[in-house]
């Protein structure tokens, strides 16, 4: 039987301990019942978890959108019932026939949790530690939130005011994504961010002192947080009223993010199960849970067994939720009163419009002159931060390469950093060499919604973002990534520094949109496409050149992914050189040259295949006529992507091995990367093409 804490500021009845121990009893009949799952965490966490849902945070189950409403994230993904159980007994719209159905086909209830796919989800979380670094960009979004709207009312005080809640278990803060983004939320002295860690010393091989060692509540205070320990009952379980003091003082604390460690005992009470590692990812069996019910007080023959007073009193929540969000409501009211201009911007930036005129701002570039596609890429940035407050954003240390300063002035750090131009609502935010982190604190940022962020580093570091990235494609998420040295072209820092797979690599990952710009006018254009695309709901990548490349006359047909940039002279064409990025030039160089030994050639810019795929058929055959089969694709990197493009008969140029360290015209040049080898491979594929 659990037993009953003593409480202070706490209000803890029989039906709560009840209803503690019902979620318990259901998170094990429903991995009993599909077979597999994760029921220990789940039952363990059973108490903090109904603390934050029914006992402090601010929500409402019948809005699970609202703007005021705190967030909840479940980093400990694989605990999914921790999360569904609550959302159940508060009123958020699963039922008890949901949690029968987990992890089984068309459920509301998958292993893992989903955003998008259960109402009061508000992250995908089970790839470890990714759910830290959410909420962390959570709770940067709800800083630059407050500063685009309210930036002038007293801490607390603020319809804009909420607090970011995390659950992380051992695994999370094992991986390395959350020391990033613990470090960075230290040194953002982000006060919005409570951390609960189940502290239950148990991975899948057995006990964490397999693994681990290290003294983790001292690496928080060294990252800067708030730190505080919840101690267990004599029983063994976690104490409700530890744990609600504890949550009540992190919540206070707004100078520092908090993390609470709260020691557990995986699968408790069970007999012979608790604190075992098979408790964590396999089902109790029968007897195990018969056990476990008896000692809960529960019917042993019954399933699933959820008593009419406790769901009663825990559907509560959406009465207090309905109280709670109208109070919000006034306070948000008298805001509007009093900030009518900003509360039109709130408007606008929350029907995801753009402001009137905005892409007038967007620069034009001279065709002819030579201009890298990262430097217009900054430019684009530049102009369009001065008419697009919500627009924000940063680098991963390599701001001056990437050209992803919006705005030098004005650095996103905290009161009492001592940097020019520090500012806690500053638009340039500084993720320092934390490319991981970057990717998933992003999310975090686009899931939070009401602004618009993006991120830089080098396109070859994008794999350490890729998880992150594969992450935000699975759920839509509005992120843009701003890749700069995208090829061999980038140079002296040789092969390391230069990729060769990763745009094909990236363009595998479904639902995420790679925009590689031939030139400063189509880096525009792509800029322009991204932002008209946000409500949509995917990520994009740009892919952007160190080195200058040549400047063509503005095509707008440039967002529809593949455009005819240069058509045949002298006829219908009998070849079509398709390119990206810095290799367009070499298809314009090579038309030249076919022409003038009498070859129609046509030179197609596909700056992004995803967008292309997008058009319907008659477009995309005016683009490549079927009946034209002489084709050549040219990319620095290696040819995967261009296969489906240029058929049976066609040629690709690429590079298909690592780069070396010397000039980015040498590279070009010693690996076959020439006007001279395009227009080459498309006099084999005209010959091929006539057999």
């Amino acid at each position: 039987m659990s037993t009953k804490p003593t409480t202070t500021d706490l209000e803890w009845t029989e039906l709560d301990r009840r209803a503690v121990d019902t979620v318990r009893v259901l998170a094990m009949d429903s991995v009993q019942k599909v077979g597999n799952g994760h029921p220990g965490t789940a039952m363990s966490l059973a108490p903090a978890a109904y603390v934050l849902f029914q006992k402090l945070m601010r929500h409402d189950p019948a809005d699970a959108q609202w703007t005021g409403r705190d967030r909840f994230i479940l980093s400990a993904g694989h605990s999914s019932l921790t999360l569904y159980i609550q959302l159940y007994l508060a009123g958020y719209g699963l039922e008890l026939s949901d949690l029968e159905s987990f992890r089984t086909w068309g459920s509301k209830t998958p292993g893992h949790p989903e955003y998008g796919h259960t109402v009061g989800v508000e992250t995908t979380t089970g790839p470890l530690g990714q759910g830290v670094a959410n909420a962390v960009g959570m709770a940067m979004a709800a800083r630059y939130e407050r500063g685009l709207y309210d930036p002038d009312a007293p801490a607390g005080t603020s319809p804009f005011d909420h607090t970011i809640w995390a659950i992380a278990g051992d695994g999370c803060l094992q991986e390395g994504i959350s020391a990033e983004a613990s470090s960075l939320a230290g040194h953002q002295k982000l006060g919005n961010l409570v951390l609960l860690w189940d502290d239950n010393h148990i991975s899948i091989e057995g006990d964490t002192e397999t693994a681990v060692s290290e003294d983790t509540l001292k690496r928080y205070e060294a990252y800067g947080w708030h730190v505080q320990r919840v101690e267990q009952l004599p029983s063994g379980d976690l104490d409700p009223a530890g744990l609600h003091r504890a949550l009540k003082a992190a919540q206070a604390e707004t100078e520092r993010p908090s993390f609470i460690a709260a020691r557990s005992i995986i699968a408790w009470p069970a007999p012979h199960a608790q604190n075992t590692e098979a408790a964590h990812g396999s089902a109790l069996g029968d007897a195990e849970v018969a056990a476990t019910k008896k000692v809960l007080g529960f019917d042993p023959e019954k399933s699933f067994d959820v008593s009419e007073e406790v769901l009663a009193h825990t559907r509560e929540a959406l009465d207090r939720g309905r109280e709670v969000r109208g109070e919000w409501e006034k306070s948000f009211a008298a805001w509007r009163t009093a900030n009518p201009e900003r509360a039109a911007t709130f408007d606008r930036i929350r029907a995801g419009e753009l402001p009137t005129g905005w892409e007038e701002k967007l620069p034009a570039f001279e065709a002819g002159k030579s201009v890298a596609t990262r430097a217009a890429s900054g430019k684009v940035l530049q102009a369009l931060g001065a008419v697009i407050p919500e627009l924000w954003g940063g680098s991963a240390d390599l701001a001056g390469s990437n050209n992803t300063t919006i705005d030098k002035t004005s650095s996103f750090l905290p009161v009492g950093n001592p940097l020019p131009g520090a500012d806690p609502y500053g638009r340039t935010v500084h993720y320092g060499i934390r490319e991981h982190a970057m990717g998933s604190t992003m999310n975090g940022i686009a899931l939070h919604g009401n602004t618009r962020i993006y991120g830089g580093t080098f396109l070859v570091f994008s794999d350490y973002m890729r998880a992150s990235v594969r992450l935000a494609a699975l759920m839509r998420v509005p992120v843009t990534y701003v890749w700069t040295h995208d090829s061999i072209g980038l140079g002296e820092d040789g092969p390391t520094h230069q990729p060769v797979e990763h745009l094909a690599v990236l363009r595998a990952i479904p639902g995420l949109n790679i925009v590689r710009p031939a030139d400063a006018n189509e880096t525009a254009v792509a800029w322009r496409e991204i932002l008209r695309r946000h409500d949509k709901g995917a990520p994009h990548g740009l892919a952007l050149t160190r080195q200058g490349v040549p400047t063509y006359e503005p095509n707008d047909e440039a967002a529809k992914g593949g455009y005819v940039l240069f058509d045949a002279e002298g006829g219908a064409p009998q070849v079509v050189l398709i390119g990206t990025g810095s290799e367009v030039q070499l298809a314009v160089e090579a038309r030249e040259r076919l022409q003038a030994d009498g070859i129609p050639t046509r030179v197609v810019s596909m700056p992004s295949v995803e967008w292309f795929e997008e058009q319907d058929q008659t477009y995309k055959d005016s683009v490549l006529p079927p009946s034209v089969k002489a084709r050549v694709a040219v990319e620095a990197g290696i040819g995967l992507t261009w296969h489906r493009y240029v058929g049976q008969s066609g040629r690709i140029v690429s590079l298909e091995h690592f780069g070396a360290s010397a000039d980015g015209k040498v590279l070009f040049r010693e690996f076959g990367f020439t006007a001279e080898a395009v227009a080459t491979a498309a006099r084999e594929s005209l010959t091929d093409s006539a057999r």
